[in-house]
C-alpha cells in the first residue's frame, strides 16, 4: 500500500506552531536592536577618534617623537615617555609571559584536581577581574616600601606583570584545553612521556590562542596608567636612563683618550634593553602618564600634545591587537587536526 493510500490514521500530518509568527517577529527584533547598538557603538568611537586627529593635526612630526617634554609646549616632545614605554612593556613580558604560561601548563595538564587547586582557579578568574589600581597599591606596598625597589622600571614592569598575569594564564588555560584529548592519548599511547606530549604536541596547538592572549594583555599593560601613579611614576622625565639632558654636547673621551661630544644617540644607546642592565633601576616616565601631566596644563598647546601622544598609544594598541589576529591566522593555517 502507498503513502497515498494509507488510511488517514496512519498519516503524519505536519503543522506550524502557533507562535511561529511571534518567534519570528522577536529575532528580528533582537538583530534590529543588535545592529543599531553596534552602530551607535561605532558611531561614537569614530567620532571620538576624528575628534582626536584634528586636534592634533600638525603636531605628529619626527621632532615630536625626538624631543624631551618641557614646559614650552611648542617644542615638547614624547622621547622619554615612549622609550619609557617600551623599557616597562619588556619588563612586564619577559616576567609575565614564562610566569603567566608555564602556571596556566601546570593547573591544566598537572595539578591534581582537589579543593586545593579549585580555589587556586576560582582566585585566579577573580584576579583578572580586579580593577588595576589594586595592583597599584600592591606595588607600592610590596616592592616600593618593602623591597625599597623606589619608584624605577623593574618596579613598573613587576606592577603590570602582576596585573596581566591573571589575563595570561585564564587565555593559556582556554587554548591549552581546546586541543583535543585524543592528540593527548595518541601521544602517551606511543611511549611519550606527559612533558613530550605537552611540549611537543599540546603547546604547538595552543600557540596560536596563548600568543592572542599575551598580546593582549601587553597592549592593556601598555595603557595603564592607575598603578603606575599609585606606585609615584614622575609625569615629567626630560632625561634617558645614564644621561641627561645637560649631558647633550658634553665631551666624554675615551680609553685613548679621543674627545667625542655627546648626542641624542648616545642617550638612545645607553638604554638599550640587551646592553647594560643599569635602565632597571632608573627612573622613567610613560605614554599615558605624560598624557596625564599635559591635560592637566591649561594652556590649549599642552592639550595638543596630549592629543598627539593619545594618536600614537592608540596606533601602538591597535598595531599590537592586529598583530595578534594576524599570528592567530597564520598560526592556525598551519595546523592539520
Amino acid at each position: 500500500m502507498s503513502a497515498a493510500e494509507a488510511p488517514p490514521a496512519a498519516r503524519e500530518t505536519f503543522t506550524a506552531p502557533e507562535n511561529l509568527e511571534r518567534r519570528k517577529f522577536a529575532d528580528s527584533t533582537f538583530v534590529f536592536w543588535g545592529l543599531l547598538a553596534t552602530t551607535i557603538g561605532l558611531a561614537v568611537l569614530a567620532s571620538l577618534v576624528t575628534g582626536l586627529f584634528l586636534r592634533a593635526q600638525g603636531k605628529l612630526t619626527p621632532e615630536f617623537f625626538l624631543s624631551f617634554p618641557s614646559p614650552d609646549a611648542a617644542t615638547a616632545g614624547i622621547l622619554s615617555a615612549w622609550v619609557g614605554s617600551i623599557l616597562v612593556i619588556v619588563t612586564t613580558a619577559l616576567i609575565a609571559i614564562p610566569l603567566g604560561v608555564m602556571a596556566a601548563i601546570y593547573l591544566e595538564e598537572y595539578a591534581p584536581k582537589n579543593p586545593v587547586t579549585d580555589v587556586i582557579e576560582i582566585t585566579v578568574n577573580n584576579l583578572a577581574g580586579v580593577p588595576s589600581i589594586v595592583y597599584g597599591l600592591l606595588g607600592l606596598g610590596l616592592f616600593v616600601y618593602q623591597f625599597k625597589m623606589g619608584q624605577t622600571v623593574l618596579t613598573a614592569g613587576l606592577t603590570l606583570a602582576l596585573l596581566i598575569l591573571p589575563v595570561i594564564i585564564v587565555a593559556t588555560r582556554e587554548a591549552v584545553r581546546g586541543v583535543p584529548q585524543g592528540i593527548r592519548e595518541a601521544a602517551l599511547s606511543v611511549g611519550a612521556t606527559k612533558w613530550q606530549t605537552t611540549s611537543h604536541h599540546v603547546l604547538p596547538y595552543a600557540t596560536p590562542g596563548v600568543v592572542t592572549g599575551v598580546i593582549i594583555g601587553l597592549s592593556r599593560a601598555l595603557g595603564e596608567t592607575a598603578p603606575l601613579i599609585v606606585i609615584g611614576v614622575p609625569t615629567f622625565v626630560a632625561f634617558l636612563p645614564f644621561i641627561g639632558p645637560g649631558d647633550v654636547g658634553m665631551p666624554v673621551y675615551d680609553e685613548a683618550g679621543n674627545e667625542h661630544i655627546l648626542t641624542s644617540g648616545d642617550m638612545l644607546a645607553s638604554w638599550m634593553p640587551f646592553g647594560d642592565q643599569g635602565w632597571l633601576n632608573q627612573l622613567f616616565t610613560v605614554m599615558p602618564m605624560q598624557m596625564f601631566n599635559w591635560t592637566g596644563r591649561p594652556e590649549a598647546e599642552f592639550q595638543q600634545n596630549a592629543a598627539a601622544a593619545g594618536i600614537v598609544l592608540l596606533i601602538i594598541t591597535l598595531l599590537l591587537n592586529g598583530t595578534a589576529i594576524w599570528l592567530r591566522y597564520r598560526m592556525r593555517k598551519k595546523i592539520r587536526w
